[in-house]
């Protein structure tokens, strides 16, 4: 039926334009109301937070950080069969636990390693094979990556995070990037969430988007929940 003043968008059956501003979408892909006030006003404390946090980790000495970067991977391998399985590093960045000899490891328990690459602003990031020894290139923020595009589908994902909360939800750095490659994978990997014990906060305010982690590894151990 059309509308009173004979305007008929899309045959009637169009929500108002006001209501269809107000509806997003969640990473599970149900929707849901969208406040605005309140998503500008976790921005704003996450903006704060995460800047906090960055500079309490690199207040830490480059020694004792590679001391519990080795305790993080050594966690992690303890309790992964790296066996056949596609791990996803990263390039450590601002004072990130640096996991790249844990590489060695995967490769030699029959796994194989690639890298994250943001290939567009607000899109999903893409996994390229990648090793020891590869040649790479320079990517955004001059972070490096594969020089060679060999794309793969990573069984396990290891994330460092800015901060976490008990509910191994992720505090990132804001672009979004981790949140919606998750939830544009058919076959959902191992995420798991790492970083220092310093970096939990009680909560990040987690958003419809955010998607937690399978597990947290910090330097004192495992956390599933």
């Amino acid at each position: 039926m059309a509308e009173p003043d004979g305007s008929d968008p899309v045959g009637g059956f169009s929500s108002s334009p006001c209501f269809a501003h107000e509806v997003e979408q969640a990473a599970d892909g149900s929707f849901y109301a969208f406040d605005e006030e309140q998503h500008r006003d976790v921005m704003r404390w996450r903006k704060a937070e995460r800047e906090r946090l960055l500079k309490q980790r690199l207040s830490v000495s480059a020694e004792q950080r590679q001391q519990w970067s080795a305790a993080i991977a050594h966690h992690i391998a303890e309790t992964n069969d790296f066996g056949n399985k596609i791990v996803s590093f990263y390039w450590p960045f601002k004072g990130e636990p640096d996991l790249r000899p844990l590489m060695n490891v995967v490769m030699e328990k029959g796994g194989s390693c690639a890298l994250p690459v943001v290939v567009a602003k607000a899109m999903p990031l893409e996994f390229w094979s990648w090793k020891p020894g590869d040649a790479l290139d320079r990517g955004v923020w001059n972070i490096p990556i594969p020089a060679l595009k060999n794309r793969l589908t990573p069984d396990i994902v290891l994330a460092p995070f800015v901060g976490f909360d008990p509910d191994r939800f992720r505090l990132g750095y804001g672009g979004g990037f981790f949140d919606r490659t998750l939830a544009a994978m058919d076959s959902k990997p191992l995420v798991i969430g790492l970083g220092y014990s310093m970096a939990a906060v009680k909560t990040i305010f987690p958003q419809p988007h955010d998607i937690p982690m399978s597990v947290i590894v910090t330097e004192n151990g495992v956390q599933t929940k």
